[in-house]
């Protein structure tokens, strides 16, 4: 490690054990530590307390809750393993709040999950792993486990799953993540000594099962996964914890401090948060009580999945020498406003082809009320249909395909951007693929990039339909912001944050292996 990275890593503070989430006490069920006992009567009826003493309180339904949502395992403690915060205390009120609402909704967990299947949302052949029954055996020796929600921050997953097993020839990953999309992205790209399972719901029983059967030695989660019961067990099972591309928007972090007691508890079962930019590293501090260093977006360093080669050879023969546009990672209301910026394009340039990825591929029968609503006509990705020339839009209402439709366009608009309540989505994919990226005002998700992306001149802002249709034909005529202007922003961003990282992770597994 050079001089350089071991002066950032000292900035970022020295690995420190994390508060306890449940320090001891006293017994659950009790209000206030009991007294000194009283002495019974040696017979068989029950003692009865003194005219005028206190009556001992018993534990009662809230109290039988917090015991079923923190309850301490014995079998833990004869395999000799530690038990951080095996208290039994209560929580902070936001936290016994959601335990006990997930304590209660438990039961109708496999009632959803099986509607979620129905849909298409969960794997039908994997939904046990769902409710926290693995589907495969704990491998033997050191086990680092790494959690992602959904696809962005499972390319961060399978990143670092490489640096690790890369950096340490003798460790097991496990890949978690919570959506079918980002197991059907992964399930080709896993590196050596690495496997996929997907991650429990967030209740007790489920979390407790999972934990009780990977019994992970460090457990990395990936960007804003703070599932209170996942940390609860994680911080029970004794493994290191870490926070890793810690990002949050101004509203998330509002939200977390109107519960700052709740917040400041759950940061504290980590050993180590690396946060993606310098707000979230301010607002991550407050909410701690303790410095989060700043190490750099992940996002950045996380290698996007490639095109399939003969699907890209082959919408490029349907397309040919037409222009074109991607909206990409659209929202409702969004579509609104983008199908009337086609409507002007196609005024000037009528052979002009949009392709629309929305966001969420289930809505698909909306938008494409829109598009006929607009007089737009339209061929769908999901039933094997190709753009025919007089076809305005391709509705790509598939999953995991970004990859290929970037590099069909030079110009990207990157939604989520319109809409206030979304902040926009990540426009490095797109940059990497070579087109330039347009943008609406509301970027709030991912500030920093786009702050460094207007620096450079990488980036076109519209707001409504005609200034979204001249960005576009400013890029088509070749003119700002061109894809170079986003490479030498995504330059700028880079830094270290990978190898910061790894090392941090690493001096958390050598720690506990010393321990």
């Amino acid at each position: 490690m050079d001089d350089a990275l071991a002066h950032r890593l000292q900035l970022l503070g020295p690995f420190r054990p994390a508060p306890a989430l449940f320090p001891r006490r006293h017994r659950l069920g009790r209000t206030r530590p009991r007294g000194p006992r009283r002495r019974r009567r040696r017979h068989r009826a029950r003692a009865r307390p003194a005219r005028g003493a206190p009556r001992r309180r018993q534990p009662g339904g809230r109290a039988r809750l917090r015991r079923r949502c923190h309850r301490s395992r014995a079998d833990g403690a004869e395999r000799g393993e530690p038990r951080r915060g095996a208290g039994l205390v209560s929580l902070p009120f936001g936290l016994r709040l959601y335990c006990a609402g997930t304590a209660l909704a438990a039961p109708l967990a496999p009632l959803a999950l099986a509607r979620r299947a129905d849909r298409g949302k969960e794997d039908p052949a994997r939904i046990d792993e769902r409710k926290g029954v693995a589907s495969a055996p704990r491998p033997e020796g050191r086990l680092a486990w790494i959690h992602a929600a959904s696809v962005g921050e499972s390319l961060v997953g399978l990143t670092l799953a490489r640096a690790l097993t890369d950096a340490e020839p003798n460790l097991e990953v496990l890949l978690t993540s919570g959506t079918r999309t980002s197991a059907e992205l992964v399930a080709d790209r896993l590196p050596d000594r690495t496997r996929h399972q997907y991650a429990p719901v967030d209740a007790p029983g489920a979390a407790r099962r999972f934990i009780d059967h990977w019994r992970p030695d460090l457990a990395v989660f990936v960007e804003s996964e703070l599932w209170p019961n996942l940390l609860i067990e994680t911080a029970k099972s004794g493994a290191a914890t870490a926070l890793v591309n810690a990002r949050m928007n101004a509203a998330s972090l509002k939200r977390w401090g109107r519960w700052e007691a709740s917040a400041r508890r759950l940061l504290g079962a980590f050993d180590w948060i690396g946060a993606a930019d310098r707000r979230t590293a301010e607002g991550l501090s407050t909410l701690a009580g303790r410095e989060v260093g700043e190490v750099g977006n992940l996002k950045l360093e996380a290698d996007p999945p490639p095109p399939d080669p003969d699907a890209l050879a082959a919408a490029r023969a349907a397309i040919g020498d037409r222009p074109v546009f991607v909206a990409a990672s659209t929202h409702e209301d969004e579509e609104v406003e983008l199908a009337a910026a086609h409507l002007r394009l196609r005024r000037d340039h009528p052979d002009a082809l949009m392709i629309l990825a929305p966001r969420h591929p289930e809505r698909a029968e909306a938008v494409a009320e829109i598009l006929q609503l607009a007089g737009l006509t339209f061929a769908r990705r999901s039933a094997g249909e190709t753009p025919a020339p007089d076809t305005a839009v391709w509705l790509a209402d598939t999953l995991g395909e970004m990859g290929l439709w970037f590099a069909l366009t030079p110009a990207a608009f990157i939604a989520g951007s319109l809409v206030e309540a979304i902040g926009g989505h990540n426009p490095v994919e797109a940059t990497r693929a070579g087109a330039a990226v347009i943008t609406g005002p509301h970027v709030d998700s991912f500030a920093d990039v786009y702050a460094t992306y207007r620096a450079t001149g990488a980036v076109a802002v519209a707001s409504d339909a005609a200034a979204i249709a001249a960005a576009v034909e400013q890029i088509w005529a070749g003119g700002d912001p061109t894809p170079e202007a986003g490479l030498a922003a995504l330059e700028r961003l880079s830094g270290d944050a990978l190898e910061t990282t790894v090392e941090a992770l690493r001096g958390l597994l050598n720690r506990e292996r010393e321990s």
